[in-house]
């Protein structure tokens, strides 16, 4: 276990304490990141445990396999967001976070606590590579390895970016060790699935926030079925499904409850051509279109876009799709 994780699982240990009175002490061994034993009341309770920074959707499922290879397996992570403690409860995994919140539920014991603010962290330099800006970039070199190797300018056109911000993205993949240098003009990439998993996370939290041009339904309301989007004659060249719908139609795995569109047209034009109303609670979710596609126009977003947004998700079956068009589409291209 490293130092970062030593910290989290020290501190959380410590707020536990303070806030309950429920002592811990753990050691290092070959199981996971170590074994920890919790002194409760009239009882003592021994895990295995797994400490991480946080934890996000797309990691659930690779959680819940975690635990069911090691039994009594405790999850400690520096935060968790709501969302995340609701699915781990659901599961019957047990976690602690760095602040004290607690959930265990091991035979007769019930234990769920979340009642502590989470912890403030020291606010850290951002990487270039991970604005807003670097993530329309690293959209296009993730959808391209070769592309990196390229004339800057023709990196930054793809992007629909100015030149000055691709030698700050290089840096910062350089600076993150995502890339390394060959030689004066070429680069490397070490490991793109740990590059794409980290611009899952950043897109979700940085990018997709600031695309979001609104919820919208069909006019009338109720007038359309579940399928008739698939009808809908859309204008490819400048709008395309993504989301779940991209997802049914890459795989034919996925019946969409929530619709998205990613567009380049005005939201009057949306309204206009396809009979879209704004509604806060509408089906439909419209982002603007952050990249300008090259080729034969396409009913969906590329799929490594439909992949990001499926995994994502807190839901099982969009994960799942999202799996089937990881090996099917982008596997290759990593």
């Amino acid at each position: 276990m490293n130092k970062q994780k030593e910290d989290i699982l020290d501190t959380a240990l410590t707020n536990l304490q303070e806030n309950t009175g429920i002592g811990g002490v753990w050691q290092a061994n070959a199981h996971l990141d170590g074994i920890v034993e919790l002194e409760l009341p009239q009882s003592q309770l021994r895990f295995k445990i797994d400490v991480k920074k946080e934890l996000r959707a797309y990691q659930v499922g690779q959680i819940q396999d975690i635990s069911r290879r090691f039994p009594s397996y405790l999850l400690v992570a520096q935060r968790l967001f709501p969302k995340i403690k609701e699915s781990l409860r659901q599961l019957g995994i047990a976690y602690l976070e760095a602040n004290g919140n607690i959930f265990i539920q091991q035979g007769n014991i019930w234990l769920w606590i979340d009642a502590n603010k989470p912890l403030k962290t020291q606010a850290r330099k951002s990487n270039r590579a991970f604005t807003k800006t670097g993530l329309k970039v690293l959209f296009q070199l993730l959808l391209d390895k070769e592309l990196i190797n390229e004339p800057q300018r023709e990196i930054a056109r793809k992007a629909g970016v100015a030149l000055g911000n691709i030698p700050r993205v290089i840096n910062g993949l350089l600076e993150k060790g995502y890339l390394i240098r060959k030689d004066k003009n070429n680069f490397s990439f070490t490991d793109r699935k740990a590059l794409l998993e980290k611009w899952m996370v950043a897109y979700e939290d940085t990018l997709r926030p600031s695309l979001m041009l609104g919820r919208y339904r069909w006019e009338p309301k109720g007038e359309r079925n579940p399928e008739a989007w698939k009808q809908m004659s859309i204008d490819c060249g400048q709008t395309q499904w993504g989301g779940e719908a991209a997802g049914d139609l890459l795989t034919q795995h996925l019946r969409p409850e929530v619709l998205a569109l990613y567009t380049s047209e005005s939201r009057k034009a949306l309204m206009t051509k396809y009979r879209l109303v704004p509604d806060e609670q509408g089906a439909i979710q419209v982002f603007r279109r952050f990249w300008e596609p090259e080729g034969p126009a396409q009913a969906t977003v590329p799929p490594l876009l439909v992949y990001v947004d499926l995994m994502n998700t807190h839901d099982k079956r969009c994960q799942e799709t999202a799996e089937i068009i990881f090996n099917e589409y982008i596997k290759a291209i990593l």
